[in-house]
C-alpha cells in the first residue's frame, strides 16, 4: 500500500524531468556580453546588440550560416549596367510580426530616418554610398534629394553616388534594416519596449529585464518560420566572463560569445571541440587622446607604440594566438592585396626598441622626475584588464604612469564617443563588410568613431578620393597610402588582429566559424 505513492512520485519526477529536457531542447541560452544600449537599429553600435537586433529585424539582404550575403526581405534585385542603380523586389509574404505587410515605404522611411541629422545615428555613414546620403546627413541638402525611391509597395530603388562593390554586403548591416513605420508613428521612441516592439525577422522580442536578459520567441509570421528550429532565445547581459564560463560549465548557457583566455587550455582539455577560436576580420586597438599634452606629440606616440610587445599578447598574455597588429587593415581584407603594414622598428629586438623609446621620451622632456601621467580606460572584462595591466607595465620604463580605469561597456563607449578620456582607451572594430574602407573611415576626422579626434587632411582626402575610383587596383593604392599616413603618424595603437572566441555546447548544431563572427539563430538547431 505504501508503494503506490512512491511510484507515483517517481513517475511525476520523471515526467517533470522529461518536460524540462524538452523545454531546454527548444530554448537557446546565450551569454551575450554587455547590456544593449537599445534595440533600435538606428541607435546601436556593438556586436552584442547586433546579435539581438539581427534576430528580430531583417533587411533586404541578410546573412547565411557562413555570414555571406543572401536575399532577406527581398525576393530579387537587379543592378543597372553602370552599377549605379539597384532595384529590389520585396517578398509578397514579408510581414511585420503584427501581421502588417512589409512595404517599400517601410524601407524608405527607415533610410530617411537613419540619415536625418535629427536622428543622430552614429553609424549612418555606412550608407553614404547612396546618392546624396552624406550631404543630407550633414545637413547641407534636403531629404527629398536622397537616392532612395519607392516604385510601388513592393519595389524600392537605390541610386548610388558611384559604383560601390560592397553595397550588397552593406545592406546586410542593421543600418539598412527597415523599421515599422506604423509602430513608430504610434509610440515614438517607445516602440522598442517589449509591449510595443514589432519586427520582421525570425524572432520576436517578448521580454527585457535590464542587466539580466532579453528573451525572444520564434515568429510565426516570418516567411521562413517552418525552417526556424529554435523556439526561444535568451540573450544574457553580464560583463563577468569568468562567471559566465562557470555558468556554462554548470549547463546554464549554451553559447558563450567570449571566455577568459587563461581558461583556454582548460576548455581544450575538459571540453574538447567546444572552444571555437578562429580568425576573423577585426582589430583590437587603443585610441589616443590627441588633444592631450604629451600624446599630441608624434614622438611620444611612436615611443609608446614601440614599447608595446605585441608578440607576447596573443600567445602568452591571452594564450589564444592572436596575430600582432602594426597596421590598421586586417590581412585578408577584400580588394586590398597587401601584407599587413609594419613600421621599420619592428625588425629591432624588443630590448633595443625599448631603449630607443626611452630616449625618444627623454628627448620629448619626460624623465624620472617628470613623468607622463595618463589613464588607460577599458570596458569591464577580464581579458581587457589582463592586456591593460601588461601594456601599463610595458610603458612604465618610458617614464609613464598609468591609471587603469574600467566601466561597463555602454558607459565606456559613450565616454569614448564623447572624447571623454584622459589618455588611452581600449576599442575594437569588427568589420561590417569586407572592404578596407570600413576600417580606414574610422580615422576620418568627421566620423564619431574616431574617438581620439586624430585629424589629418591628407588622409581624409585620400579616403574620400578612393570613393570616386572604379579601378579597384588604383583604389586600393589610395587606401594603402592613407593607411601608411595614419600609421606613421600613430593615429592609434593597433594591438592585435582578432580571433573570435566562442564556446558552443555540443547540443548546438549549425554554428559555423566565419570571418564576420555572425551566427544568426535561425540557422542553429538544438539536440536533446
Amino acid at each position: 500500500m505504501k508503494l503506490t505513492p512512491i511510484i507515483t512520485a517517481t513517475a511525476v519526477a520523471v515526467a517533470l524531468a522529461a518536460g524540462t529536457a524538452a523545454a531546454q531542447a527548444q530554448t537557446l541560452r546565450t551569454f551575450n556580453g554587455g547590456e544593449p544600449a537599445s534595440l533600435d537599429p538606428h541607435r546601436v553600435s556593438g556586436d552584442w546588440e547586433n546579435r539581438i537586433v539581427g534576430d528580430y529585424i531583417e533587411g533586404l539582404m541578410t546573412e547565411d550560416e557562413n555570414a555571406e550575403p543572401i536575399l532577406g526581405q527581398a525576393e530579387s534585385y537587379v543592378i543597372s549596367e553602370d552599377g549605379l542603380t539597384y532595384t529590389f523586389t520585396i517578398r509578397g509574404d514579408a510581414v511585420w510580426s503584427d501581421g502588417t505587410p512589409v512595404t517599400a515605404q517601410d524601407f524608405d522611411f527607415a533610410f530617411r530616418r537613419l540619415l536625418d541629422p535629427a536622428t543622430a545615428a552614429d553609424y549612418a555613414y555606412l550608407q553614404y554610398p547612396i546618392l546624396n546620403a552624406e550631404a543630407i546627413n550633414g545637413g547641407t541638402m534636403e531629404m527629398d534629394e536622397l537616392g532612395v525611391r519607392v516604385i510601388d509597395d513592393k519595389t524600392i530603388e537605390f541610386t548610388l553616388e558611384r559604383p560601390t562593390p560592397y553595397f550588397i554586403d552593406a545592406l546586410t548591416h542593421y543600418t539598412a534594416y527597415p523599421v515599422p513605420r506604423h509602430v513608430l508613428e504610434e509610440f515614438g521612441d517607445a516602440w522598442i519596449q517589449p509591449a510595443n516592439i514589432v519586427g520582421n525577422g525570425p524572432y520576436n522580442i517578448v521580454e527585457w529585464i535590464p542587466n539580466s536578459y532579453i528573451r525572444a520567441v520564434r515568429s510565426d509570421t516570418y516567411y521562413d518560420a517552418a525552417n526556424v528550429a529554435i523556439a526561444e532565445v535568451y540573450y544574457y547581459s553580464m560583463d563577468d566572463i569568468t562567471a559566465a564560463l562557470q555558468r556554462y560549465r554548470a549547463g546554464e548557457f549554451d553559447i558563450l560569445t567570449d571566455f577568459p583566455t587563461d581558461q583556454y587550455q582548460l576548455l581544450l582539455d575538459q571540453y574538447p571541440g567546444q572552444a571555437h577560436v578562429a580568425p576573423f576580420l577585426g582589430l583590437y586597438y587603443y585610441v589616443i587622446q590627441h588633444n592631450m599634452d604629451g600624446l599630441n606629440q608624434v614622438e611620444v606616440r611612436t615611443a609608446m607604440s614601440m614599447a608595446i610587445n605585441r608578440d607576447v599578447i596573443g600567445p602568452q598574455i591571452l594564450g589564444t594566438g592572436e596575430l600582432p597588429a602594426y597596421g590598421w587593415v586586417p590581412p585578408g581584407t577584400a580588394n586590398y592585396d597587401y601584407e599587413g603594414y609594419e613600421p621599420d622598428w619592428v625588425a629591432l629586438p624588443y630590448e633595443e626598441r625599448v631603449a630607443q623609446a626611452v630616449a625618444m621620451m627623454e628627448a620629448a622632456g619626460y624623465s624620472a622626475s617628470n613623468r607622463l601621467t595618463l589613464e588607460l580606460k577599458y570596458n569591464t572584462n577580464d581579458n581587457h584588464r589582463r592586456i591593460a595591466v601588461a601594456i601599463a607595465a610595458m610603458w612604465e620604463p618610458l617614464h609613464i604612469d598609468v591609471e587603469l580605469v574600467n566601466a561597463e561597456v555602454a558607459v565606456h563607449y559613450d565616454q569614448l564617443q564623447n572624447n571623454d578620456f584622459a589618455g588611452v582607451g581600449r576599442a575594437g572594430w569588427l568589420m561590417d563588410y569586407n572592404d578596407a574602407i570600413n576600417m580606414l573611415e574610422l580615422l576620418r576626422s568627421d566620423i564619431i568613431y574616431n574617438y581620439g579626434r586624430w585629424n589629418n587632411p591628407e588622409f581624409d582626402q585620400l579616403v574620400r578620393d578612393s570613393a570616386n575610383i572604379t579601378d579597384m587596383d588604383a583604389r586600393s593604392e589610395l587606401l594603402r597610402a592613407a593607411e601608411v599616413i595614419a600609421m606613421e603618424d600613430v593615429a592609434a595603437f593597433p594591438i592585435y588582429y582578432y580571433v573570435s572566441k566562442n564556446v558552443v555546447s555540443p547540443r548546438v548544431q549549425g554554428f559555423n566559424d566565419n570571418a564576420k563572427d555572425i551566427h544568426r539563430t535561425r540557422w542553429l538547431t538544438l539536440t536533446e
